[in-house]
């Protein structure tokens, strides 16, 4: 459940002794960042701040991550698993979250598939950064900039592009291509305010009206 202060008194605090592990997951890419504990004033003071505040077992006191670095979590929800004992923060780091310098306590390696392609939720925060932003020199800005025919355009040229790499080229052409495609197509779905996970929501409607029916129960 995405927590509120009225929900704190509910979680199971006696089980850890008023501490509850509190495990800081990516907002945007879902990768594990780091684990700390929080006691209820953690919780309150990170509710009230939106910015992770947890409680040192060794220095006995709460601290907020990057209150000396700077490399704060900014927290868009926490949430409490079904037994109540283990929280879930969500929230997008300002920069390394480890006090190594890596961008997580487990390195900087993405460790899964889902890892890697939430990539493409940040490649489409930059593409609108460049569009705002119009720095000199972006390609991004300069081809949106050319209107929406030339952005459908040029995701027609990568399109054969790829068609051809595919059926006669080594590997490495066709993920080349395939990379010019898939980013093109972002920058035009952008310029009409669609997002990649729309594109992925209409796929997921047509997977769940394609699959095949519940079986009947059977008869007593």
């Amino acid at each position: 459940m995405n927590l509120q202060f009225a929900d704190i008194e509910a979680l199971a605090w006696e089980k850890h002794h008023g501490l509850l592990p509190a495990i800081v997951q990516h907002a945007t890419t879902g990768a594990v960042l780091m684990l700390a504990y929080m006691n209820r004033e953690a919780l309150r003071a990170t509710l009230d701040r939106r910015r992770a505040v947890f409680y040192s077992r060794s220095r006995q006191q709460l601290w907020e991550k990057g209150a000396t670095s700077g490399n704060t979590l900014q927290v868009l929800d926490v949430r409490g698993d079904c037994d109540g004992d283990t929280l879930l923060v969500s929230a997008l780091p300002s920069g390394p979250v480890c006090h190594n310098g890596t961008l997580t306590c487990f390195g900087n390696q993405m460790g899964s598939a889902a890892e890697q392609l939430a990539f493409l939720a940040q490649l489409e925060q930059i593409i609108v950064e460049r569009i705002a932003g119009s720095p000199e020199g972006s390609y991004t800005a300069a081809l949106y900039a050319r209107g929406i025919k030339r952005m459908a355009q040029k995701v027609g040229e990568e399109a054969l592009e790829v068609a051809l790499a595919a059926a006669g080229e080594p590997d490495a052409q066709l993920l080349g291509e395939a990379a010019d495609l898939l980013f093109h197509l972002l920058v035009l779905l952008r310029s009409r305010q669609l997002r990649l996970q729309d594109v992925v929501a209409e796929l997921r409607q047509r997977h769940a009206s394609r699959a095949p029916p519940a079986p009947e129960p059977a008869p007593p």
